[in-house]
């Protein structure tokens, strides 16, 4: 009893997305260790130094959020901050992982849909309109994961905006585990890509340029790109409605973007999917039962007002 009280005492000071941050960090650094183990990881000490400073701005944390406005953004957004890094080091840890994941992913899709989705999509409906605006969608997918924090954030609904960069943020760690554990390369390497005029219009090219530039391997399932805007929309129209709204109808393409430009297969955005109605869902549980901060007294029952 006396070592959980004093276990509570420690990690009263740190929020929940330092808690999850600090989690997710302990289970990478895993990761990383299994691997330099085997020398199969060139680099890992700088990962293992990475996972050091990310561990020390935890700890900062709490003392910034006491610093002023400046520190309480910083101590509340760190994680969205640092959200390219710790996606490409996924792409690092699963890089030999190959593609013996991926056969279990086909079977499940034909199963399922039938057919290769993915791979069909395009090719079968090679509509250059639809093209532009799915990969314009695809293309906003940043836009709507800091748009949801931020717009809640500068507008005052700063109790909001936390429980959306948790929700979102919780959700990637959960990605970023199974990606590590059950890495899937997806079908823009296990297939050919497809060429066609739906490939050739100005968003598809940039898509495809900024995926040889900066895409992780093996982080194909479940699709973290559906999963996440899907909860950063969904907490927006929860929060403040117009702003769901708007962002909505992007999110959508997304999802169906994901598919249609054989970036991932159909049951990865199913799964994502799936993910961030159970995320959402126990976020709401969460807030209903978790005491309310009293920074943000327009906040009640984990809904605010002004969302109505």
């Amino acid at each position: 009893m006396a070592v959980t009280q004093t276990l509570r005492q420690r990690f009263e000071p740190f929020s929940a997305i330092d808690r999850a941050t600090m989690a997710y960090v302990a289970i990478v650094t895993v990761a990383v260790l299994w691997s330099y183990s085997g020398d199969v990881l060139p680099g890992a000490g700088w990962l293992l130094v990475a996972h050091g400073l990310l561990l020390a701005l935890v700890l900062m944390a709490p003392r910034a959020r006491e610093e002023g406005p400046l520190g309480r953004f910083l101590a509340d957004w760190y994680p969205m901050l640092l959200l390219g890094g710790l996606y490409a080091e996924i792409g690092v840890l699963t890089l030999d992982a190959g593609l013996q994941n991926d056969w279990w992913i086909q079977r499940l899709e034909t199963s399922v849909f039938g057919s290769e989705v993915s791979y069909r999509w395009i090719r079968e409906m090679p509509s250059p309109a639809l093209s532009w605006v799915l990969h314009a969608c695809y293309l906003s997918y940043y836009g709507i994961l800091y748009a949801s924090p931020l717009g809640l954030w500068i507008t005052g609904r700063k109790d909001a905006a936390r429980d959306t960069i948790l929700g979102v943020m919780l959700t990637f760690y959960i990605c970023y585990v199974i990606f590590l554990c059950f890495p899937v390369a997806g079908p823009r390497y296990a297939f050919d890509l497809a060429n066609n005029p739906a490939t050739h219009v100005t968003p598809a090219r940039w898509a495809q340029w900024l995926l040889d530039h900066g895409d992780s391997w093996g982080a194909a399932f479940p699709s973290s790109h559906v999963a996440a805007s899907v909860v950063a929309t969904g907490m927006a129209v929860r929060y403040w409605r117009p702003l769901g709204m708007a962002l909505l109808p992007v999110t959508i393409g997304l999802v169906l973007a994901v598919v249609y430009g054989q970036f991932h297969y159909a049951v990865d955005a199913v799964c994502g999917l799936v993910l961030a109605a159970a995320m959402l869902v126990g976020l709401q549980w969460w807030r209903a039962v978790a005491p309310v901060p009293a920074e943000d007294a327009s906040v009640v029952g984990g809904v605010l007002e002004t969302s109505r």
